[in-house]
């Protein structure tokens, strides 16, 4: 049974994603994100982007009418584009109505449907419930990309120990990747077998994994080449 996050998560995930957002103004939404040649005005569109595909593949699984995430990887990165420059009360409500969208679609499914597969953007089929471990990553990891005051040591204690070893899984499986062990040195948890070992604080360790972080903080994580992930 694949799992299905909690809505409650992901709603108390968006709304200190919403709070954060509120606070910035006109010249911050135009001022460089974390993630390169994105603004903060283009990490929220796509956010929001994101909540309106997650909704249409929550649909196509509800209904069995076939409703695709994105028309296509090029449609996508033009509504962001074309989403980026709003002014900041537009991007910070879209934001909240997109969630609130997606709220929507996920009260509405019936509890045999999580199962249910559907087909993402990438090609890739998976169960409808992956939409929500998928939708709660999203939410926090661009949190951080927003460089507003949140970051990895603000993401919550269960959700770190639960993608920790799925990170470090989804490496093993990649011929261009590391072989790693990893020790999160805050919780006794090691994930892995490589005979690369690194160590460090759970989240600190989930950061550096996912492209967030450079980990100067971790041991061992010097001159570890980790191929894009996320």
């Amino acid at each position: 049974m694949t799992r299905v996050e909690p809505l409650e998560a992901i709603t108390a995930a968006t709304g200190d994603l919403i709070a954060s957002a509120a606070r910035l103004g006109e010249a911050d939404m135009r001022a460089p994100s974390l993630l390169p040649g994105w603004t903060r005005g283009h990490v929220l569109t796509h956010v929001a982007r994101n909540a309106d595909g997650g909704t249409r593949l929550l649909t196509w699984a509800r209904t069995g009418v076939e409703a695709r995430e994105y028309p296509s990887v090029e449609a996508r990165a033009a509504e962001i584009e074309d989403g980026a420059g709003r002014p900041a009360a537009v991007l910070v409500a879209d934001v909240r109505d997109s969630a609130e969208r997606w709220a929507e679609a996920y009260e509405a499914m019936p509890d045999d449907a999580w199962e249910r597969v559907v087909v993402w953007t990438s090609g890739a089929r998976r169960p409808i419930a992956r939409a929500t471990d998928s939708r709660l990553t999203e939410v926090l990891t661009h949190h951080v990309d927003l460089d507003a005051g949140f970051g990895p040591g603000d993401w919550p204690a269960e959700y770190v120990a639960r993608m920790l070893p799925n990170i470090v899984a989804s490496y093993a499986r990649r011929a261009e990747a590391p072989r790693l062990r990893v020790r999160a040195t805050d919780t006794g948890a090691a994930h892995g077998d490589g005979g690369t070992v690194v160590s460090g604080p759970a989240s600190s360790l989930l950061a550096w994994l996912m492209g967030r972080a450079d980990g100067r903080d971790l041991t061992g994580a010097e001159g570890v080449e980790l191929p894009f992930l996320y």
